[in-house]
């Protein structure tokens, strides 16, 4: 059997001056990845620290490091490091991450902060991460509900990133992909916060492939976002069992 991928990015400076977010798909002979970082630039750096979070974590998987729940831990803390290292007194730049990985007829999927990734089984969501934020921490204790997480006054307040001491990562459970179509989205907070999880199927439902799929997603959220808008990226990738 074989798995057939596509794949489609968008990235967007938003409203601001500089953007923060880094994106990368790399297909090698071992699989592919998907790698996507928002930095937090409130201290500056933003870009240097996703930047160099997905480029790392894409070099551990070009390697043959993440295979395995420990594979993959090891990645992210190499992440962690290399930001570490670009951090300065005056400069303490940290990172959202969030990565997918194919091998095999499988994928499994990591994260740290609220750079989401949503998983859909033909055009219905099965999964999505689960934010480490204040505000994610609040719908849990039942405080507010999901939805109220996107204009949560504490929703920038993030309880986990690399560049920090609190980097461990969420690691899923593979996923097999041998039955039919699967669908991922990886999206900044940037993007999933004005795209409803309901509209996220609506527009699967009508999509020929990953691009259609993001451009109908950024039509709603240019709807919505205010002129100073937040950077906003996503990654989105089909899969299909062929025999």
């Amino acid at each position: 059997m074989m798995i057939r991928k596509e794949c489609a990015v968008l990235t967007d400076r938003g409203g601001r001056k500089v953007n923060e977010d880094s994106v990368l798909v790399q297909s090698l002979p071992n699989g592919q990845v998907v790698v996507l970082g928002d930095g937090l630039g409130s201290n500056g750096g933003g870009s240097l620290a996703s930047f160099t979070a997905v480029t790392e974590v894409a070099g551990c998987f070009g390697e043959g490091i993440c295979s395995g729940t420990a594979g993959i831990a090891e990645a992210f803390s190499r992440a962690n490091e290399a930001v570490l290292g670009c951090q300065t007194e005056d400069c303490r730049m940290m990172t959202t991450l969030v990565a997918l990985f194919f091998q095999g007829e499988s994928a499994v999927w990591a994260h740290v902060g609220d750079s989401r990734l949503y998983h859909f089984r033909e055009v219905r969501m099965m999964e999505r991460t689960i934010d480490h934020s204040v505000s994610q921490m609040a719908a849990a204790m039942g405080a507010i509900t999901e939805d109220q997480i996107r204009f949560h006054p504490d929703r920038s307040r993030i309880l986990r990133a690399l560049g920090s001491d609190s980097c461990e990562p969420d690691i899923s459970e593979p996923v097999s992909l041998a039955d039919g179509f699967h669908a991922f989205l990886l999206c900044s907070d940037g993007f999933w916060k004005y795209v409803l999880e309901t509209e996220m199927e609506q527009a699967l439902s009508t999509a020929a492939n990953p691009d259609q799929w993001l451009a109908q997603m950024e039509c709603i959220l240019k709807k919505r976002a205010p002129a100073d808008q937040d950077n906003y990226t996503a990654a989105a990738v089909f899969t299909v069992a062929e025999t």
